[in-house]
């Protein structure tokens, strides 16, 4: 019989990724956005982070609580590698494993010390939907934990060029201008699935209250239509 080890939720994020599709692939890729973490009631004593003032940056542990998960497979097909090719669920950070723990590392802006909700982190470079429960924090240390010579697998090699990104002014300004650039670093690393290539094909990513639509043609993504949540 499998043990069991029971874990509490301490703290959970809130920020702009409403919906899983255009979230950012890894944690660190997009920092133009912010996100502040909130801890469970029980934990919002400001002593529990004492010193954390000193760190530029924070590992974050948490639960794909928005992930289906119908049970695992030692094997899972990054869309990275265009949906076909099979590599083992450990040589990859897909959500479909034996234990649902996501892992990113953050940026630490700044801390808030006095709030209703207690002491809040306003961190940037986040990778995880809103109302992610988390799990652990804990800070970077850049003297053990950066690898510069780390190889990377079949994911060594970043996209040569990021996408232009068209968005007209007229929709542009429906958006509060403090999402404007999120918006743009979220799109020019192109949201899409690796193997999805059809030029006429309308996609979509939410941000905040917004529902961002648009296609790819080559390397240039252009916004078609931005609505905001209720409208038609």
């Amino acid at each position: 019989m499998t043990e069991q080890i029971p874990m509490q939720i301490v703290a959970h994020i809130e920020n702009d990724f409403t919906a899983k599709f255009g979230i950012p692939r890894q944690s660190g890729i997009v920092d133009a956005l912010t996100s502040v973490i909130v801890l469970e009631p029980e934990y919002r004593n400001p002593d529990v982070y004492r010193g954390l003032e000193g760190y530029s940056h924070l590992w974050l542990l948490w639960q794909f609580s928005a992930a289906e998960q119908k049970g695992w497979s030692p094997t899972v097909r990054p869309p990275k590698l265009g949906g076909n090719t099979k590599i083992g669920v450990f040589a990859s950070r897909s959500p479909f494993r034996p234990n649902q723990i996501g892992l990113s590392s953050v940026r630490l802006e700044r801390i808030e010390w006095q709030s209703p909700d207690g002491p809040l982190l306003y961190v940037t470079g986040a990778d995880l939907m809103n109302g992610t429960p988390i799990l652990d924090i804990k800070p970077y240390l850049p003297y053990t934990d950066s690898h510069p010579d780390a190889l990377g697998g079949y994911a060594v090699t970043p996209k040569e060029h990021l996408l232009k990104v068209c968005c007209p002014d007229s929709l542009l300004n429906q958006l509060p201008e403090e999402l404007h650039a999120g918006l743009f670093a979220l799109l020019e690393q192109d949201p899409r699935p690796g193997y999805h290539g059809d030029p006429e094909r309308i996609y979509g990513i939410t941000l905040g209250n917004f529902n961002i639509r648009f296609t790819v043609k080559e390397t240039t993504l252009t916004v078609i239509e931005i609505l905001q949540s209720g409208s038609k």
